[in-house]
């Protein structure tokens, strides 16, 4: 048996309705397999819970390692962005530590949220959004 392992990227997208977890090859063009919170649970409210995203993340992993993919290098996104969160949602710690119990091998963790650099003006009127 062969020492070295296949790598691929497993990219999370976790925001406060939903965790979507699509397993790529390195350069990020081919799609291994693709799963998200909605398609695991029933209620709506439970998309983005981390139960839902560990099934997921179970699911992903398991097709992934079914096309040989023994370890993966994974990146983080929030929604971020002009008006989104820069913080991800509770999904995304539940589902990286379901890929790394299912055997997967962990390479590099990164955020890739994207962040405004100026850019068009924030919502919120002159005075800004007044609670």
């Amino acid at each position: 048996m062969r020492t070295d392992a296949r790598w691929g990227m497993a990219h999370i997208y976790s925001s406060y309705n939903d965790t979507i977890i699509h397993i790529t090859d390195l350069t990020g063009s081919e799609t291994i397999a693709v799963s998200s919170g909605g398609q695991m649970v029933k209620a709506d409210r439970m998309e983005s819970s981390p139960t839902a995203a560990m099934l997921a993340a179970k699911k992903a992993a398991e097709l992934a390692l079914e096309k040989g993919i023994t370890g993966i290098h994974v990146r983080i996104r929030a929604p971020g962005g002009q008006n989104g969160p820069t913080s991800p949602g509770p999904g995304a710690q539940a589902a990286v530590r379901a890929l790394s119990r299912m055997g997967l091998k962990i390479g590099i963790i990164e955020d890739v949220t994207p962040i405004p650099h100026g850019g068009c003006r924030k919502k919120g009127g002159k005075r800004g959004r007044r609670v």
